[in-house]
């Protein structure tokens, strides 16, 4: 498309002699091309020589801009190697000249100008960099290469750093690169011969490219932004870097990272070194600790160039100065940081795409990251025309009127108008930004601490915990100490919740990230006083696990539930992004924990009840079970060969069964697997499917409860597969339908009512339910199934005792025996229990109790539920409540529905006594043989 049609603004020539000349000689076909060059020409010394010298190319040039930039771009790739230096100057010419009236006529937007530089800043550098390893080569300097791996430059590669890897070189950018060589690719005896000899081709690299000749240069190239530069050569050992980065790699270098990309030589070798620096850029949990360090490296930057202090426009830096394009890139880089570790979507280098995937994951207003957006846009088209001026790597505005005059010229506009609109924009980047950074960090006021708290004998050691030993963890909880102090004083008991925030903080075993999250995010201080007021218990487990914060952080948090489904797809994705079978173990918990503190938290907090969270705790169980089979079976596979037959499916059985969990359940489980007619596995140590099967189960439970670095999964209890501890851990489909037909328990196929296929391939999951089935339609005696459920009923009463007044699980019109009553209905109806009111109901209408008596259960049965799941989420033990104005008392009135304790002791007494009563009427006395 030709040029002319697509312009949209036109300079105003300062210097309107000058512009003139630069057109005088030429024939340019329309008004608005002259008009361009006349004011570019008089604005841009540099822009006027550029016209001079490739006046003949630009007039054709103009016709098709975009197709004469990829016509240079080929004229330089194919140059021979010693005249190379000369061509790639004038290529550099030729784009400068053409995305230079590009930019200053808005026929090109800002992001197609700094790509077409950045581009031809790739395209130099691999050209180069291939021309002096080629010279190594041929010299045979470089150990075991031939002529066809110049291309790669011998396993060399050039890594791409700030805006050069974003791809937003600026008009006189130098670029910054980080050479590297692969080690792998030679002996050990070789490794230094190779070293010297791509030190000498990287000098030389840099050389063809920043050497100022007759013909200018191409790029100035700066490599300081290695490991160490005062100690390293100027291209180092992948290996090397490697260990430089997990030993000592600082934060800024973190934020560097982010716009590293591959862009000459070994491109394939550097995106593997990438790859193995992500655990360094990019942490597994939320890294708030990195905004202090950003903030640090902003009042460095300041006090080293001399930037502090107000705005004033007369010589202020673009870049590094107040409300400037590098305050805008920290501000984009350092969210990035915190978060990209769980988000892989915020792994984006260049700053514009940055804020706009930042504001899209809620981790700031969409209107904030317009407003950045717009503001970086017109800094980086100030910082091109101070730039274009004369082709000096210049960051800094005008000191002069007149030159303000050319600068505003050189824009369409005038200096008055150029003048409020940058004090605007700089001060909005300012605000926008410091309070980020942590611009005035007064302690927060807060409301008076009660003498009691701040003598506290128990605050007075909070200094020797191992969270507050280092300097900047003890600076920062000091400025959270009078928040978190006011908030314990506020709650029901402050003395109990004291000793239970003590607790939490004598367990952290380190406190600069979550004190750095807490300091960033003040609402998690609420909900921690929230927490630690209900349960000491959970408080300690926070201690443990206090990354499970980082949830509360997403976004999502406190949105409504995703389903098993969703929750499903979520995990295997993140464990896709794993490398390997231990940290998708690791991920897995680390996932897990996270989701079930949601859980617990949105419970704590009244915005589900006690059915929805059991609810929601059996959606995480079954997500983790059908994302993580999937990984074991790969994983055992490897050694042993894909499943033979049609391979297996997990059975949930008990509370799984039912989907009714709790925060500390553990998960009933069974395995069956149909192995066809395949006698072996297929694999490097190949099994018959017998111990095929049962070492895969085996794997299944380990993967699931081996205690790693982030814990377990969960507990996992086999006892309910056929035979119990007896039998196999994994049984295949013809065994246990032969099984459940002819040999099983009453007992047995009580439990089996309760079960579910939860993983694994549905044609085997649609044969197991097909046996479950039939079983349940297998003809009773209702006279036998009551006679052995109250048989079991007394000797689990007999092993278990009948619990406590405040037990909602053990004894009589509990939720064990309420349970136990609705599998027999079940059974007796010849359905899958499914949920306990359905049994109950089935129970009524096959005459085992009455429709009133069926509803009376159902509502004791929800009342023991409610207690218990509440219980279990404050203490691992049975709570014995005995103070109304706790925290852990209100909480469980609240999910009970009751108003006090005594109304939810009586209440708990009535009902379970009632229950009870109902279910000694339905099953016969069998004292005598329990």
């Amino acid at each position: 498309m030709e040029f002319a049609p697509r312009i949209t603004r036109l300079p105003v020539a300062f210097d309107p002699e000058q512009g003139q000349d630069a057109v005088s000689f030429t024939p340019w076909a329309t008004t608005d091309i002259a008009k361009l060059i006349v004011g570019s020409a008089g604005c841009s010394p540099y822009l006027k020589s550029l016209i001079e010298k490739e006046n003949d190319w630009l007039q054709g040039a103009l016709d098709a801009p975009e197709r004469a930039l990829l016509d240079v771009f080929d004229m330089v790739r194919d140059t021979a190697p010693d005249v190379l230096p000369s061509k790639l100057r004038q290529a550099k010419r030729r784009v400068a000249l053409l995305t230079g009236l590009a930019d200053v006529a808005g026929v090109w937007p800002l992001e197609t100008v700094t790509q077409a530089l950045t581009d031809f800043a790739d395209l130099s550098v691999h050209l180069a960099l291939r021309a002096t390893v080629g010279a190594e080569i041929r010299r045979g300097k470089l150990p075991g290469q031939t002529a066809e791996d110049a291309e790669i430059a011998g396993g060399m590669v050039a890594l791409a750093m700030g805006k050069m890897g974003a791809g937003e070189l600026n008009y006189s950018s130098d670029v910054d690169l980080i050479c590297l060589f692969d080690e792998t690719r030679f002996d050990p005896g070789e490794y230094h011969d190779a070293r010297a000899s791509f030190v000498r081709a990287t000098r030389k690299m840099c050389a063809m490219l920043s050497d100022l000749t007759g013909e200018g240069y191409v790029f100035r190239t700066d490599l300081r932004l290695r490991p160490d530069p005062s100690v390293t050569p100027v291209c180092i050992a992948m290996e090397t870097a490697e260990r430089y980065y997990e030993s000592v790699g600082r934060t800024w270098e973190r934020a560097a990272y982010i716009k590293a990309r591959p862009a000459a030589g070994d491109l394939a070798a550097g995106e593997a070194f990438l790859k193995t620096l992500t655990p360094f850029v990019w942490r597994k949990h939320l890294d708030f600790a990195a905004i202090q360090d950003a903030h640090d490296m902003v009042e460095r930057i300041r006090e080293h160039k001399g930037f502090g202090g107000s705005i004033t426009l007369s010589g202020h830096n673009m870049k590094l100065g107040r409300g400037g394009i590098r305050e805008i890139e920290f501000f984009t880089q350092t969210r990035q940081i915190i978060a990209g570790g769980r988000d892989p979507d915020l792994r984006l280098r260049a700053t514009v795409p940055g804020l706009a995937v930042l504001a899209e994951k809620g981790w700031i207003p969409p209107d904030v990251a317009e407003k950045l957006t717009d503001h970086y846009r017109a800094h980086r088209e100030v910082e091109h025309r101070v730039q274009m001026i004369r082709d000096a790597q210049t960051h800094d505005l005008p000191q002069s009127d007149a030159g303000f005059d050319r600068l505003a010229a050189f824009m369409g506009t005038d200096r008055a108008s150029l003048q409020a609109q940058l004090r605007t924009r700089l001060d909005e980047v300012h605000t926008l930004t410091e309070g980020f950074f942590g611009g005035d960090r007064d302690t927060p006021q807060t409301q008076a601490i009660p003498e009691e708290l701040a003598k506290s004998e128990i605050v007075s050691r909070w200094r020797t915990y191992p969270a507050l030993r280092s300097a900047r963890g003890s600076g920062i909880f000091q400025r959270l100490r009078p928040v978190i102090l006011s908030g314990l004083a506020k709650t029901s008991d402050p003395q109990n919740a004291l000793l239970a925030f003590d607790g939490f903080l004598s367990g952290l075993p380190a406190g600069v990230q979550l004190f750095s999250l807490f300091d960033a995010n003040p609402h998690l201080i609420d909900l921690l006083i929230d927490i630690v007021g209900v349960s000491p218990d959970l408080a300690k487990y926070l201690s443990r696990n206090a990354s499970v914060f980082d949830a509360v952080i997403g976004g999502d948090f406190f949105s409504d539930w995703p389903g098993q489904e969703t929750l499903c797809d979520m995990l295997s994705d993140v464990l896709s992004r794993e490398p390997d079978y231990e940290n998708k173990l690791n991920t897995a918990r680390r996932w897990g924990k996270e989701w079930h503190f949601r859980i617990g938290v949105h419970l704590l907090r009244g915005l589900i009840n006690a059915e929805e969270a059991g609810t929601q705790y059996a959606d995480l169980a079954d997500a983790t079970l059908i994302a993580l089979s999937p990984v074991v079976h790969q994983e055992f596979a490897r050694k042993h060969g894909p499943a033979p037959g049609r391979g297996a499916v997990v059975v949930g059985m008990g509370s799984l069964g039912s989907r009714r969990l709790h925060a500390r359940s553990d998960l009933d489980l069974i395995a069956i697997y149909d192995p066809g007619d395949a006698d072996m596995s297929d694999g490097r140590r190949p099994l018959a499917p017998r111990p095929y099967y049962a070492r895969l189960t085996q794997a299944l439970i380990t993967a699931m409860t081996v205690p790693m670095a982030e814990g377990r999964v969960y507990e996992v209890d086999m006892r309910l597969r056929p035979s119990g501890n007896q039998g196999p851990v994994a049984t295949s489909l013809t065994s246990f339908r032969n099984y459940q037909m002819t040999d099983a328990w009453i007992w047995e196929h009580l439990a089996l009512t309760r079960g579910r296929v939860v993983a694994g391939p549905e044609p085997l999951a649609q044969d197991v339910r097909q046996v479950q089935s039939d079983v349940m339609a297998m003809p009773r005696d209702r006279d036998v199934v009551l006679k052995e459920v109250a048989i079991m009923r007394n000797r689990i009463a007999a092993a278990k005792g009948e619990g406590g007044p405040w037990d909602a699980k053990l004894g009589q019109g509990r939720l064990q025996d309420i349970e136990l009553f609705a599998q027999a209905a079940a059974l007796l109806a010849g359905q899958p229990l499914g949920a306990v009111s359905d049994a109950l109901s089935a129970g009524a209408k096959c005459g085992l109790v009455s429709a009133d008596a069926a509803a009376a259960l159902t509502d004791t049965y929800r009342l023991c539920w409610s207690l218990q799941i509440g219980s279990r989420l404050i203490s691992e033990a049975t709570v014995a409540p005995d103070r109304d104005d706790s925290a852990g008392t209100g909480f469980l009135c609240r999910i009970t529905k009751t108003a006090n304790l005594s109304e939810l002791r009586k209440t708990l007494d009535t009902q379970t006594r009632r229950a009870a009563d109902i279910i000694n009427a339905a099953l016969p006395s069998v004292e005598e043989e329990a």
